[in-house]
């Protein structure tokens, strides 16, 4: 009997994937997940919403739109994740093989979380990179990133009406265009 050999030397074993799901289904997909008695990782961040008549402390997913799942990359265990409510695709590597998140970057991960500390998730910028004010007043503003003053506050140049201004804005409220 011929052994089908294949590249994929983790097939079989548990590793950890990224799942993407529906928008707002962070939750909802990763007890789904573990109701099928597949483990996930769900990293989240506590932050204190404001509403007119109060104030209240949410938790967010850190990474909106994945859930980290650990399983067998082999096809009935990706076919299991996929019928889960709120999955759309594994995030995938070349060849089109899952992307295997590592159990260093996973364990980091944890470790971060755990230590209580006031973390949030900034976009990749680089000066010179169009953006878009995705929050705030200028919401739907377009402009081109001037300068990084720290790891959270950006100078962007908006452009409205073929005139530039200057804005500090801070991370959270812009992405790449």
């Amino acid at each position: 009997m011929q052994q089908r050999h294949d590249s994929s030397h983790w097939h079989g074993q548990a590793v950890w994937l990224a799942l993407r799901v529906k928008s707002r289904h962070e939750f909802i997909t990763n007890a789904e997940l573990q109701k099928k008695g597949i483990s996930t990782f769900l990293p989240t961040v506590t932050k204190l919403r404001q509403w007119k008549d109060r104030k209240k402390l949410v938790e967010f997913p850190l990474f909106t739109g994945y859930v980290f799942v650990h399983a067998p990359s082999d096809p009935e265990s990706r076919v299991r994740v996929l019928k889960t409510r709120g999955a759309v695709n594994l995030i995938s590597a070349a060849g089109g093989e899952p992307a295997v998140v590592s159990d260093d970057e996973i364990s980091a991960l944890k470790l971060v979380i755990e230590s209580g500390q006031q973390l949030d998730i900034y976009p990749h910028l680089h000066e010179g990179d169009r953006i878009r004010v995705s929050k705030g007043v200028l919401k739907g503003a377009e402009g081109v990133l001037l300068s990084k003053e720290s790891n959270h506050i950006f100078v962007v140049n908006v452009e409205i009406l073929s005139r530039s201004v200057g804005v500090k804005i801070l991370a959270d409220e812009i992405e790449k265009v």
